[in-house]
């Protein structure tokens, strides 16, 4: 099998504005590309810019997957070690828009394998419920959002954080108080506090029933994690902290961390972020599969690689629940309230809506 040609496709999702302690995000900035091969088999990957953290936008990943697609052209899709190989020889880092050539690649062998993508990967169906996080506002308007994702089942709440510590300290305390003690509530800071500030906020937050604290601090304080770890009354989880596994190793040897998140945005796609689902594995350090803006499409293969990954016990894929204003994708990953589940149809089961396509900038190469 070898690869022809390469569809890329700007893919705009227009969003209610999302609030993180990084910045705002008014559009999710995704790229779909379609890898197709003389066996008639395409391949579909989707990929979300978030500048503010990974540091691509929507037109950086453009630009790189005209390269990388030229690259592929007359290549063997089904190994997919190489190919990706093929790219890091290209350019290092560039996470984003890798993952979605990895998780096309992942698409056209599980389909060419006749089998969905999480039975490909070898995994089976478990019972999957995400968090539902809320962006960073007013305490008050915080609490009003929390009840209204608790009137409609929820029974996870992810909370951004990470301005003025006082202030997030309310933000999580008007929470708790709104939804009562059965709810689980996590946070997430995103890198927005310094040490001093993630001590004492941890310190503040623990009567609130916290199940675990991500990214408190920016990685070039990475160095104090182990500190911070240590003395935090709340279990850790390294997000930013955490791109590959050699990153997932230094974090766990270092003590630095109870928890790992693993985003394809960061891992480049299925084939680190398995690697790093491995190196926590060998250490009994539970993962968290998470996502930055996508639809359900990229939606689907994060399901997916966490059904085949037994050491993934948190599930962060509430993206397409979070304001996005359309959903231009057929098949996929279903909702049932929080409760999600993937189809049995062969490869990632998701394809993009032929329509949306038409309204959006694309090239061929």
């Amino acid at each position: 099998m070898k690869i022809t040609h390469t569809e890329i496709f700007r893919f705009s999702i227009p969003m209610e504005p999302f609030v993180i302690a990084t910045g705002t995000m008014h559009f999710a900035q995704n790229v779909l590309i379609r890898v197709h091969t003389d066996a008639g088999i395409h391949g579909i990957g989707e990929c979300s810019a978030f500048p503010m953290i990974v540091g691509e936008t929507q037109d950086t990943c453009i630009a790189m997957a005209k390269d990388f697609a030229s690259i592929w052209i007359g290549k063997d899709p089904l190994e997919i070690p190489e190919r990706m190989n093929d790219l890091l020889g290209y350019a290092d880092h560039n996470s984003t828009i890798k993952s979605a050539f990895d998780m096309a690649l992942f698409d056209i062998s599980a389909k060419h394998a006749k089998l969905p993508l999480y039975q490909f990967l070898g995994g089976q169906k478990r019972t999957i419920e995400t968090d539902m996080t809320i962006g960073i506002d007013t305490p008050e308007g915080m609490a009003q959002t929390a009840l209204k994702y608790k009137s409609q089942g929820c029974s996870i709440i992810k909370i951004k954080l990470g301005k003025k510590v006082n202030d997030d300290i309310e933000r999580v305390k008007h929470i708790r108080e709104a939804v009562g003690g059965e709810m689980t509530l996590r946070l997430d800071a995103n890198q927005g506090w310094n040490f001093d500030d993630a001590l004492f906020a941890l310190g503040e937050l623990e009567k609130y029933n916290i199940e675990f604290c991500e990214q408190p601090m920016r990685t070039w304080y990475d160095d104090k994690l182990p500190e911070l770890n240590i003395n935090s009354p709340i279990k850790l989880m390294a997000d930013e902290s955490c791109y590959n596994h050699h990153d997932a190793r230094k974090l766990i040897n270092s003590q630095s961390t109870t928890y790992l998140n693993i985003k394809f945005s960061k891992s480049g796609g299925i084939l680190e972020a398995q690697k790093i689902h491995e190196e926590a594995l060998q250490k009994g350090v539970k993962c968290m599969i998470g996502s930055m803006l996508e639809t359900r499409i990229a939606l689907s293969a994060n399901l997916h690689f966490a059904l085949a990954s037994p050491n993934v016990e948190f599930f962060d894929l509430d993206t397409a629940l979070l304001g996005h204003l359309v959903d231009p994708v057929i098949g996929g990953l279903t909702y049932n309230g929080f409760f999600l589940d993937v189809p049995e149809s062969y490869g990632i089961g998701a394809e993009p809506d032929e329509d949306f396509l038409k309204t959006c900038e694309n090239w061929t190469i």
